[in-house]
């Protein structure tokens, strides 16, 4: 049952959040049994990455970089999870309470210490596809992610990666919304992509983020075609990594190879595998509002603490499930928060 006051959306632009009222979902009244739901989540694997502009071109250089990835582990007292929750729109959604979520350790009930929705500063990597198939689209990612700049909050440290044949370090942390925002303007689209290295790169360069809340915006419009890296790679560097990975994917409706069929399912694991969300946008006209979107959700994200029951430091992968607990009024709100943690060895 709520506690305080009901929840509310975020409004969808910063002019919008100027405004004093906010939409309200729905008023609720007494509910003597809430009925819970299963957050939208689901699986993948997890590792590491190169710190220099480009990705590691061999073998050696690739398990010598292995070494210096901080890995997203708990001390198991304390494990603090971040969270977003949205409506069939797509808006995000405010004003909930610890008692509005159940989470589970391995299949066990834990008690939520502390939920908090504040709007704190974030650490962001920007992966911009520069590839050749880009070209009709670049305009309009160009202003995507103009607009999720302007979202942002004056304290986020932002780099900018772009890729093609291979990744390039553009801007690195730190960068000004202005630096960003010029600097899209003399990209050029040519070459393959190389998705899967970029955001190796980029997972590895947020291991020295001064934020301890970190995402990546990826805008992309076909699958991996060029990476030295594989899937299985990325996926185990984000696993343990403490980073959100959001992604806006411009498709066409025909795709010339395998790989660009995958693009899709691609970004969409990866987000799911950390708490983000995938995009996917037919009409580049979208993809404004799709990083509006990301933009806001990143703004107010629901930070949930808990201490772990019977957790052993055994340093192996502990699976984290999400449920809301909300009336029957608000069962088509959809939750999303990564799949699980790291705890330390002894």
């Amino acid at each position: 049952m709520f506690k305080g006051k009901p929840p509310i959306f975020a409004p969808q632009s910063r002019a919008a959040r100027s405004m004093s009222l906010l939409v309200l979902i729905c008023t609720i009244n007494a509910v003597t049994s809430p009925k819970t739901f299963l957050a939208q989540t689901s699986i993948g694997d997890v590792h590491d990455a190169p710190r220099s502009t480009e990705v590691v071109k061999d073998r050696r250089s690739r398990d010598a970089s292995t070494s210096t990835i901080t890995s997203f582990k708990s001390r198991v007292d304390l494990v603090m999870v971040p969270v977003s929750v949205t409506d069939n729109k797509g808006r995000a959604v405010l004003g909930l309470v610890k008692e509005n979520f159940r989470i589970y350790e391995n299949k066990r009930l834990q008690v939520v210490d502390r939920c908090s929705n504040e709007d704190a500063p974030l650490s962001i990597g920007i992966l911009l596809d520069t590839s050749g198939s880009m070209q009709s689209k670049l305009d309009q990612a160009r202003e995507a992610i103009s607009n999720f700049l302007r979202a942002a909050n004056p304290q986020d440290e932002l780099f900018l990666i772009t890729f093609s044949d291979t990744p390039l370090e553009i801007l690195d942390l730190g960068t000004s919304f202005e630096q960003i925002s010029n600097e899209l303007l003399y990209v050029q689209p040519t070459g393959s992509t190389a998705l899967i290295d970029a955001v190796y790169l980029a997972i590895t360069k947020l291991n020295k983020a001064r934020h301890s809340r970190k995402a990546i915006l990826i805008v992309s419009d076909g699958g991996d075609n060029h990476s030295r890296y594989a899937q299985r790679d990325v996926h185990n560097l984000a696993k343990e990594a403490d980073v959100m990975i959001y992604g806006i994917g411009l498709y066409d409706h025909f795709f010339e190879t395998v790989e660009e069929r995958l693009g899709p399912v691609l970004m969409d694991n990866l987000s799911t595998l950390t708490g983000g969300k995938t995009f996917i946008i037919e009409d580049p006209r979208d993809l404004t509002d799709a990083a509006n979107k990301i933009a806001v959700e990143l703004r107010n994200l629901y930070m949930i603490s808990y201490n772990p029951k019977q957790t052993p430091r055994d340093g192996k992968w502990h699976k984290i499930r999400i449920k809301l607990v909300l009336p029957k009024e608000l069962r088509a709100l959809q939750l999303h928060a990564r799949e699980g943690y790291y705890a330390t060895a002894e």
